[in-house]
């Protein structure tokens, strides 16, 4: 299973996401551009040592990422999702995206996505953060296929 970000503006939800790569011990893919340098310090903080346990790839754009991306499904996580996450069948190859915390995701990218899961939240209450919804996104992905860690 792997973790996706498609054009994340915030440093902050890039730095939370690389601990939920390292801790989780899944592969972090980066597609820019993104908004925010990645010496930014705020970045940085969120990561806190995280980073050399991270698998971090950035790609230059969605067809390097396309092109690199390797089999399995694309698992596209939006607030105009499909299929609600608590009725999802993950499979251990998918790769969960994220789409940008301003912009979401665009047309092609909903198009090129093999399911688009909601994560169901109260009415009137537009989305969650990145990283909140990348970290309940990924574990339910990995209790469902086993790739839980035990300590």
């Amino acid at each position: 299973m792997r973790l996706a970000l498609f054009n994340p503006q915030i440093p902050q939800n890039v730095g939370a996401c690389i601990r939920l790569s390292a801790c989780f011990d899944v592969a972090l893919h980066i597609i820019e551009p993104v908004g925010f340098s990645f010496d930014d310090r705020s970045m940085k903080r969120a990561a806190l040592d995280y980073g050399p346990l991270s698998h971090m790839t950035r790609y230059a754009d969605w067809d390097a990422f396309q092109a690199a991306r390797g089999p399995g499904r694309l698992v596209l996580f939006t607030t105009k999702g499909a299929t609600p996450l608590d009725g999802f069948v993950f499979e251990p190859g998918d790769t969960l995206l994220f789409g940008s915390e301003t912009a979401g995701a665009p047309e092609p990218v909903h198009a090129a996505a093999d399911a688009r899961v909601v994560i169901p939240i109260r009415p009137g209450a537009r989305s969650m953060n990145l990283s909140v919804s990348a970290g309940i996104g990924l574990f339910e992905g990995l209790r469902q296929t086993g790739g839980l860690t035990r300590c």
